[in-house]
C-alpha cells in the first residue's frame, strides 16, 4: 500500500477539517458562560453512551492524562452531574456515573445544540443538499470509526 494521497484526498481532507473545527467552534458558542468545556461534555456523553465507567478507562477513552480526567470528574462530581461509587465487582475501584441532573444537562446540550443545527441547515440548503449531507455524514462517520 502506497503512502501517496491523491489530490482530491488531500482536498477532502483539508476541507472536511477547516468545516468541522468551524461548525465546533460554532456549537461551542452557542453556550454562554459558565458552561461546560468540551472535555466535561464528552465525558457526559461518554457515560451517557456507554454507561459507568472508572476515571482511569474515561481517560484512556478521551485519550487525556489521568490527572486532566482527574479535574474534569471532580468538576462535574462538584456540579452534582455525576457520582462515583464503588465498583460492584471490585471493591477497590471507583466508577463514575451520571447523576439524573448530569442525564438531563447532557440532553439539554445536545437538544439545544442540534435544533440551532437543524434550523440552520433548512435555512441554507435544499432538500437535496440536505440529503447529500446526510450521504457524507455517513461516509465520514465510517472513516472516524475505522
Amino acid at each position: 500500500m502506497s503512502d501517496a494521497v491523491s489530490a482530491a484526498a488531500a482536498q477532502a481532507a483539508g476541507d472536511t477539517w477547516v468545516a468541522v473545527s468551524r461548525l465546533l467552534r460554532r456549537l461551542r458558542e452557542l453556550s454562554g458562560a459558565g458552561d461546560l468545556s468540551a472535555g466535561q461534555v464528552s465525558v457526559l456523553v461518554r457515560l451517557g453512551k456507554h454507561g459507568p465507567a472508572s476515571a482511569s478507562e474515561l481517560a484512556a477513552a478521551e485519550r487525556v492524562k489521568p490527572q486532566s480526567m482527574a479535574a474534569i470528574v471532580q468538576a462535574l462530581e462538584r456540579d452534582g452531574l455525576v457520582e462515583r461509587h464503588r465498583d460492584p465487582e471490585d471493591g477497590r475501584r471507583q466508577v463514575v456515573t451520571l447523576t439524573e441532573q448530569g442525564r438531563e444537562r447532557r440532553l439539554d446540550e445536545r437538544r439545544a445544540r442540534e435544533a440551532w443545527l437543524a434550523r440552520t441547515l433548512q435555512d441554507h440548503c435544499t432538500e437535496d443538499q440536505l440529503r447529500t449531507i446526510i450521504d457524507a455524514m455517513a461516509l465520514l462517520d465510517a472513516v472516524a470509526q475505522s
